[in-house]
């Protein structure tokens, strides 16, 4: 291979996502964004050679795919135009969706067709709006790599087989989408908390910032939705303690240890008052209501000791109803260990099918710890470590397992 030819086959592995992820976002069709991707990179096979590489590859790839797409989607204006026209003349057309300004917030509500599985519209769109790459979506949905890059696949497949329009939704099919606008910028938001990518630093506060804000945006188009307001509460109380979650050496602070007085005491004011406006209701909550509950009695306390333990698994038992899912039995499990001990946790947590799951690990290592089984915690935080992939969580690990007895 020339040497062009290999700083060209550098820059595919380095900016090929990113190149995808811009164009989705700029054009809101995962296809054109893909296809002229390929295109910037064929014309960077055919001129760079005789041109020389230019000082931003990057730059360069996404100034070309954007003009590529530019001039693929302006074949299709006179089309859009003549159907827009059509549109026009019908009296009971129902109001276009003119309240979402925001471009990133319309292509999130665009993308979380309901013709589309749930989990599907969820990967889709954090692919295309969100820029996480197949990887850290898999990590999300704890599935493997491969098999997200599939489930992917599968959706495009179905968008062009059934002609699924990439059209922004109207005012009144706002309803139907909000569950899975409202999963995606969850798993933004968790992707910034505690980032998957070992590449990245611990904690991305760009896009923690990115899914409060857009999460601002749909309470304000959907206000009498409960888990609207629940999931931003959620991230206001969990944002809360950000400035506290990492170490001056960048390890993972838990939240037993952290500087409680560091938390943003604004954040948390607003997070309860949303709680309490929710519980004012009377309306049965839903899961992230119930979340948000659980994350109020946590910045409510004024240490660990302090906390309303009962409370907490109270809540745990709520959420178990609305979710049965294996990391919110795991998740209680915690609870339970601090309300009834270790021991009785361990019970609750042995047998839960989550091998892959590092946090499962992780768990049972504190827990073997606290009963002084410190070769079995050992295994324990060995095999969290090998799974865990945020630098800052790895070695705190590590440094707790170095520290048992007998190492």
């Amino acid at each position: 291979m020339t040497e062009i030819g290999e700083v060209i086959a550098r820059v595919h592995r380095e900016e090929w996502a990113r190149v995808v992820a811009t164009m989705a976002r700029r054009v809101g069709d995962l296809d054109v964004a893909e296809e002229s991707a390929a295109e910037a990179f064929a014309t960077a096979v055919e001129r760079w050679p005789a041109d020389g590489v230019p000082p931003n590859p990057g730059a360069w790839l996404t100034t070309t795919a954007y003009r590529k797409a530019v001039d693929r989607l302006r074949r299709e204006v006179k089309r859009a135009e003549k159907h827009q026209e059509a549109s026009m003349l019908r009296s009971d057309a129902p109001e276009p969706l003119g309240a979402i300004d925001d471009d990133r917030l319309r292509l999130v509500f665009t993308c979380c067709h309901p013709a589309l599985a749930m989990e599907s519209r969820v990967a889709l769109t954090l692919r295309m709006v969100g820029g996480l790459t197949v990887p850290e979506i898999a990590r999300a949905f704890l599935v493997q790599e491969t098999a997200m890059g599939r489930r992917l696949t599968r959706a495009k497949t179905k968008i062009k087989d059934a002609r699924i329009p990439y059209g922004v939704p109207y005012r009144e099919d706002l309803p139907r989408r909000v569950t899975g606008v409202l999963a995606v910028l969850y798993l933004i938001f968790n992707e910034g908390y505690l980032t998957s990518d070992p590449a990245r630093e611990p904690v991305r506060g760009e896009l923690t910032a990115e899914a409060i804000r857009l999460t601002r945006l749909v309470r304000a188009l959907l206000p009498a939705d409960g888990e609207v307001a629940g999931l931003l509460a959620l991230m206001l109380l969990t944002e809360a303690r950000r400035p506290a979650r990492l170490s001056a050496t960048g390890e993972l602070v838990t939240l037993t240890d952290q500087d409680r007085g560091a938390w943003d005491r604004s954040l948390i004011a607003e997070g309860h008052a949303l709680v309490r406006e929710r519980l004012a209701t009377g309306r049965p909550p839903g899961r992230y209501q119930v979340l948000a509950a659980i994350n109020a009695v946590h910045t409510s306390a004024p240490d660990v000791r302090s906390t309303d333990w009962s409370q907490i698994v109270a809540l745990y038992d709520q959420l178990a109803r609305l979710d049965p899912s294996p990391v919110v039995r795991l998740n209680r499990a915690i609870a339970i260990a601090e309300l009834d001990g270790p021991a009785v946790a361990l019970a609750e947590v042995d047998g839960l099918p989550l091998a892959g799951y590092h946090p499962f690990h992780a768990t049972r290592a504190e827990l073997l710890r606290r009963l002084g089984r410190s070769e079995e915690s050992r295994a324990a935080y060995d095999r969290a470590i090998e799974l865990a992939a945020n630098t800052g969580e790895t070695a705190h690990l590590i440094r707790r397992r170095d520290q048992l007895a007998g190492r």
